[in-house]
């Protein structure tokens, strides 16, 4: 049975395990400093939010989201960040994260939940065809540096 819940302080160290796995998956680098501080910027709960689903009382799945202006409607929630452990794939952890995500932009009144993922990741598409709708929009990064 998949439980999710908000992240706890005993929660860091599998945390940040997750979240290199995360960034590992898309080919990105952050310094050290940065999980030091998203884990507090997640445990503030401010402006950034995160959720864990535990398998046996163990972390195995992270979702981080956050809520944002838009200019035609309600707030938007942005799921940025979705990550379930390998061992623990294909039990429901994700489908169950995305779920709370979406029950708590409800009970806020968000427009919309969205998400972007890689086009040739293919089993979280599965997954996400199944619960969401694709609108065939493509994403463009422009470097700031």
């Amino acid at each position: 049975m998949i439980d999710i819940g908000p992240l706890r302080s005993g929660d860091r160290a599998a945390w940040e395990v997750l979240a290199r796995g995360y960034k590992t998956f898309y080919r990105t680098t952050v310094p050290g400093d940065r999980y030091d501080e998203t884990w507090r910027r997640l445990l503030s709960d401010a402006d950034l939010h995160g959720i864990g689903a535990r398998l046996d009382g163990r972390l195995v799945g992270i979702a981080h989201y956050l809520f944002h202006a838009t200019f035609w409607s309600a707030d938007a929630c942005y799921l940025q960040d979705l990550f379930v452990d390998e061992a623990a794939r294909g039990q429901g952890a994700a489908r169950a994260l995305i779920e709370r995500v979406a029950e708590t932009s409800r009970e806020r009144g968000a427009s919309r939940l969205y998400w972007t993922t890689k086009e040739d990741n293919t089993r979280a598409r599965a997954l996400y065809d199944d619960v969401a709708r694709f609108h065939g929009f493509i994403r463009y990064d422009h470097p700031l540096d």
